[in-house]
């Protein structure tokens, strides 16, 4: 297909006003599909590889809670993807993020989760068609044609008539056999054909336990936007992009400032899960981050220590001998505020048991243990209660995700600070595992501005004691 198309180069003010109001327009689309599996994350990162081929400024973002999504698109486009989750930061989270991200770009593309409609317990929210709604975007369907020719109209009129709230621009059809397949098909189509995809098994990015191999490993990425820009057409999804409204200007709110602390951030292949807009919150909020490596780095001279998720069961040899484990469980022992999350509360407890038990950094009373199944998987949310509650304020609610292949046995006498009202936790829907100035918690969190702030404060109070 001819791509002819080029970016106006230079054009990056989104700015207009209209009746006094001032308005944003940024060029996006969503990228949706009709079930997990049907080739949207194989679409959603090609076209950003294409499109950033062709010089264009790439803003990626991801529907729902995930961090490997993300951490693909990061690295395709130059640019720190964001997650876009109603149920976590509110519609209007969603539209604050969104904005933010998107105001030096000349596209976004909106990756969205499972099939269109799929939300949160059988509903709308958070679906991929919620977050096109709340942006106004319009959405390209990616339909796996494997196995169907005629069928696969009433699967597509179904999708563009169940919902007449959301613009389905065109379609994408995957993994199409043959020129004779697509002849069956593209006759009668309800809906624009966007690209045809041939069958391309062998082009894929691996996957492990906890879903794909995260960016930074090896993936065909130049391959699958060297097969999108063959087989799609670019212009005609940009001008898709292009026909989006503009959405409404927002203030960004003021975020009380404790300047005079730093954060170490655990970041390298065993701790890699982190929602981007946490870590903006906490420099916004006057924390100046210092990321390091668990791995192979000294624990850096740092005033509070935040270790997300990711991979630490890779690693546990090299986390057991690393200089960090060691000087972690001193500064904690100096009262040295710690927050971690699932692969952070595993590396917090004593140990990690199994064929052979690796010691961790015993800062938290438990021991951890792998499992061949996964022991929890979906949102979260509580309450931090008054028992135990280390650096964080009583009353405050807590959203996020949680998805893991491991357990852990607290001592008896362990301290818990979240009370959940949805989630499994630690055990039993408490999560919050406390010690010291220490929490570990199964959540991973979508920080709140009082999250934020409290562990800000108490990095703060850390470096003035």
């Amino acid at each position: 297909m001819g791509n002819s198309y080029h970016k106006q180069a230079g054009n990056h003010d989104h700015f207009t006003r209209k009746n006094g109001k001032a308005l944003m327009t940024i060029p996006r689309i969503v990228i949706a599909g009709t079930h997990s599996g049907c080739g949207k994350t194989t679409v959603a990162g090609g076209l950003m590889g294409a499109l950033v081929a062709k010089g264009y400024r790439v803003q990626p973002f991801k529907v729902g809670p995930d961090f490997i999504d993300p951490s693909h698109h990061s690295r395709i486009c130059g640019r720190e993807s964001r997650n876009l989750d109603p149920f976590m930061m509110g519609e209007t989270g969603c539209r604050d993020t969104f904005l933010r991200a998107s105001e030096t770009s000349d596209v976004a593309i909106i990756e969205g989760v499972m099939g269109m409609f799929d939300g949160v317990d059988g509903t709308d929210l958070a679906s991929t068609a919620h977050v096109a709604r709340i942006l106004q975007a319009p959405v390209i369907l990616v339909v796996d044609a494997k196995g169907m020719s005629r069928s696969i109209h009433a699967l597509i009129r179904g999708f563009r008539e169940f919902d007449p709230t959301v613009s389905i621009a065109g379609v994408i059809v995957n993994r199409t056999g043959s020129p004779r397949h697509r002849a069956m098909i593209e006759p009668f189509l309800a809906l624009p054909a966007l690209g045809w995809l041939p069958r391309s098994d062998e082009i894929a990015v691996k996957s492990r336990h906890l879903g794909l191999v995260m960016g930074h490993e090896p993936a065909p990425h130049r391959e699958i936007a060297a097969l999108i820009a063959e087989h799609c057409n670019l212009d005609a999804i940009i001008l898709a992009a292009r026909a989006a409204p503009p959405l409404p200007a927002t203030a960004h709110a003021d975020i009380k400032v404790a300047p005079g602390s730093r954060i170490g951030i655990a970041y390298d292949k065993a701790f890699c899960f982190y929602y981007r807009d946490n870590l903006d919150l906490l420099e916004r909020s006057g924390a100046e981050l210092v990321f390091f490596s668990a791995l192979t780095d000294h624990l850096p001279s740092v005033d509070a220590v935040y270790i997300g998720g990711g991979y630490p069961e890779l690693f546990l040899p090299n986390l057991a001998s690393a200089s960090c484990t060691m000087e972690l469980k001193k500064a904690a022992g100096d009262n040295l505020p710690i927050l971690g999350e699932c692969g952070g509360l595993m590396y917090l407890a004593r140990d990690v048991l199994g064929e052979a038990n690796h010691r961790m950094t015993g800062i938290l009373p438990a021991s951890a243990t792998m499992t061949k199944r996964v022991q929890a998987l979906g949102y979260t949310k509580g309450t931090i209660t008054s028992k135990g509650a280390g650096f964080l304020t009583p009353g405050q609610t807590i959203t996020g995700h949680e998805f893991h292949y491991s357990q852990l046995d607290p001592d008896r006498d362990a301290r818990f600070t979240i009370t959940l009202s949805r989630g499994k936790g630690i055990f039993n829907g408490r999560d919050g595992l406390v010690s010291l100035n220490a929490l570990g918690q199964y959540t991973h969190a979508y920080f709140s501005p009082e999250f934020a702030r409290c562990f800000v404060d108490a990095a703060v109070s850390f470096s003035r004691t």
